[in-house]
């Protein structure tokens, strides 16, 4: 298993170091932005010394709209995916949703992310444990953090104890979601790292455009509030212009506002520890 993820599965040296970044494009738009932008976050994760796992959808199959980008090609995606691994020695997650899914992505990335949609998808969360691969399931929107422990039950049948959860926030009324940072330490109960989505929880859903509304001024106040609930993890979409990216670009970070991000985050780690 990659370095990286044994740290963040050591239960008791995760809690001891730093939070660990889930982080990238929202979807891989191609290679060069794809090796731009994990060239850049690699570079701030390692002086920082934080564990990073590199995120790209390979492909997007929950779109708002029929015409919105969905992605590249999955085997074209898949390879990029596979050559930004191996260039910078970091692990990859990736977004499946199917069966079928979960064997080709398998041998390209490290980690199976199974979207909040799906996560009580038995078929799914079984076919994702069997590959072997790291299994990070999002919580639903729809569901307490305590219904987790089903989600995570069937994975752990298969033998794969390699199991994260995500928090991305709960439905609130219809174009709009809420984090309730009670569930972080109720799911860490399930002895799983615990992840915050800070992307996706300041997702405005359903706007009347057809095109997924957000509030990325708020970033900042939600990943603090993250990391003073005591998270193991936070997932946090960048990309060097989000007005033009191809995908959930009204609630991700700028590229270049991420490494001061990321020092201010340290700093409530530590003093949260003493």
């Amino acid at each position: 298993m990659n370095a990286v993820l044994e740290t963040i599965f050591n239960r008791d040296a995760s809690r001891r170091k730093s939070f660990f970044l889930i982080s990238g494009p929202c979807v891989l738009e191609d290679e060069q932005i794809g090796f731009e932008i994990a060239r850049k976050i690699s570079e701030i994760t390692t002086r920082l010394n934080i564990p990073f796992i590199f995120k790209a959808s390979y492909k997007k199959a929950n779109r708002s709209k029929l015409e919105s980008f969905s992605g590249i090609g999955d085997t074209i995606a898949l390879n990029i995916l596979d050559q930004i691994g191996k260039e910078f020695g970091v692990p990859v997650i990736t977004d499946i949703h199917s069966t079928e899914e979960a064997y080709m992505a398998a041998r390209h990335v490290d980690v199976l992310q199974i979207p909040a949609f799906l996560c009580r998808q038995t078929e799914l969360l079984l076919a994702a444990g069997k590959t072997g691969k790291a299994v990070n399931i999002k919580k639903g929107q729809f569901l307490s953090a305590q219904a987790m422990e089903f989600a995570i039950e069937k994975v752990r049948s298969t033998g794969n104890q390699k199991v994260l959860v995500t928090e991305r926030g709960s439905s609130f009324g219809f174009n709009d979601l809420i984090v309730d940072f009670r569930g972080i330490p109720l799911m860490q109960e399930f002895d799983v790292p615990v992840v915050l989505d800070v992307t996706h929880s300041l997702q405005q859903p359903n706007q009347p455009s057809g095109i997924t509304g957000g509030l990325p001024q708020l970033i900042e106040t939600m990943a603090k509030a993250g990391v003073a609930a005591g998270i193991d993890g936070l997932f946090m979409e960048a990309h060097p212009d989000p007005k033009n990216a191809k995908s959930d670009g009204a609630n991700m970070l700028p590229l270049n506002q991420l490494e001061g991000l990321l020092e201010k985050l340290l700093k409530i780690r530590e003093a949260i520890k003493l």
